[in-house]
């Protein structure tokens, strides 16, 4: 144990009534559910960038948060620090796993050589820490957007040796997380976009990504990679444009390049907000388009208009979430990462333990709130009614192109077809939505 945080014990269930800060009165890891386990269905993880690599700042001010592994100057000693608290929170927290990127948990070195093998000194420590804690490895990234070279993006640069250096860094990342038995790969692409056309080639740039994309699928398949590969949506920031920019966004890219079958999408609430829609629409249509895959799990504040990643606590607005996520059956091998940090004035390391566990107590408690909603069939037998008329011998006929445009208007003139609205019933259906909060 590093002592960095005030418990010596692990965080415990002690259920609704508990008025103790760190505890858990709705995550009660071990209960069963639709026949697996809080923990199983929620699969939640510790992001490492967020709780361990961010010192604090913003535009308009420096670190606060003062943590140790950021005062050293032996940086490598720095993320062999960072490593202990890392693991001593997982445990105290009781996640079942964790995320990161390459350079979140070592430093870049002066080449590409140095830089990989600093992250394999770090993936070694892991792997003893992973074993002895149990811990695992939910998915694991390349950050191919803060470094200088990548200023004007990774696969989409105008520079073939940008694009190539972004390669190589990915399949070491790859090669990391397969070792580590990570049970997904990730693709964000922080600065995949362009500030201006004014010294942009879109149809460039888009057929460079679909190649870029393509090597990363090869490569999966190539080295036996039995986890998923994600695309995470992210609109407008920092870039003006993201080609990434939303669910609807990533499957025209994905269909463009014949990867539809083989990317799916980790959705944000945070982006889902900077690009106009809800987190339930992002996570709705990726279940419609079949390319559903993991949560970073966060929210972002509705009257700021940028990425502020606040650790996820609106119940109802997570009991719509799940609830699309339990009817499409659920995480395979995706779950729900914590792409959140808490504020810059939340500067005591019983904050980050706070912060965790008031999302997560929420997450569950939603969770079992949507979990009730589909028991009782609250919403589908609404639902079910209003697309009934679908159900008849001629909608069906329609619908698998068996009538042609003249037998549909004949059919409308020979039944005397005169279509009268119906209500869509929207405020019944949000009274019922509160009823299971």
């Amino acid at each position: 144990m590093s002592n960095f945080f005030p418990l010596r014990e692990p965080i415990r269930y002690e259920g609704p009534k508990s008025r103790k800060a760190l505890s858990y009165r709705w995550y009660d890891a071990k209960r069963k559910i639709r026949g697996k386990t809080l923990a199983e269905h929620l699969r939640f993880s510790v992001a490492y960038w967020h709780s361990f690599v961010w010192t604090g700042t913003d535009p308009f001010g420096g670190e606060t948060f003062l943590r140790p592994w950021h005062r050293g100057h032996d940086e490598m000693a720095n993320a062999r620090m960072k490593a202990d608290v890392a693991f001593e929170m997982f445990e105290l927290l009781g996640v079942p796993f964790f995320a990161f990127h390459d350079r979140d948990i070592a430093p870049e070195g002066d080449t590409l050589e140095e830089s990989n093998r600093n992250v394999w000194d770090i993936a070694k420590i892991f792997e003893k820490k992973m074993q002895a804690s149990g811990v695992k490895l939910l998915w694991g990234t390349a950050n191919l957007f803060s470094h200088r070279r990548y200023m004007a993006g990774a696969a989409t640069n105008p520079d073939p040796q940008v694009f190539a250096y972004a390669a190589a860094q990915v399949k070491n990342a790859m090669d990391v997380t397969k070792a580590l038995k990570g049970e997904g790969y990730v693709l964000w692409g922080g600065r995949e976009g362009y500030e201006t056309i004014l010294n942009t080639d879109m149809k460039r740039e888009l057929q460079q990504l679909g190649r870029f994309l393509n090597l990363v699928v090869d490569y999966k398949h190539r080295i036996g990679f039995k986890g998923g590969i994600y695309i995470e949506p992210k609109p407008r920031e920092p870039t003006k444009h993201q080609y990434d920019y939303d669910v609807a966004s990533v499957y025209g890219l994905l269909k463009a390049h014949g990867l539809e079958g083989e990317i799916k999408v980790n959705i944000e609430q945070n982006h889902a907000l900077l690009a106009g829609h809800s987190f339930e629409h992002e996570i709705a249509l990726a279940h419609a388009l079949g390319i559903f895959g993991s949560i970073d799990i966060n929210r972002g504040d509705e009257l700021l208009g940028w990425d502020t990643d606040q650790f996820a606590m609106d119940v109802k607005e997570l009991v719509l979430a799940f609830h699309h996520i339990i009817k499409a059956g659920g995480f395979i091998t995706g779950g729900l990462n914590f792409d959140a940090k808490i504020r810059r004035q939340s500067i005591d390391p019983e904050d980050l333990l706070q912060a965790h566990v008031g999302s997560m107590d929420a997450c569950a408690r939603a969770f079992l709130a949507a979990c009730d909603m589909i028991e009782d069939k609250a919403l589908e037998e609404p639902l079910e009614q209003r697309y009934a008329g679908w159900e008849t011998p001629e909608a069906k006929k329609m619908l698998l192109g068996k009538m042609g445009l003249e037998q549909v208007s004949r059919h409308v003139e020979k039944d005397r077809i005169n279509p009268k609205p119906k209500s869509g019933r929207q405020e019944y259906l949000e009274s019922i939505l509160n009823r299971y909060v």
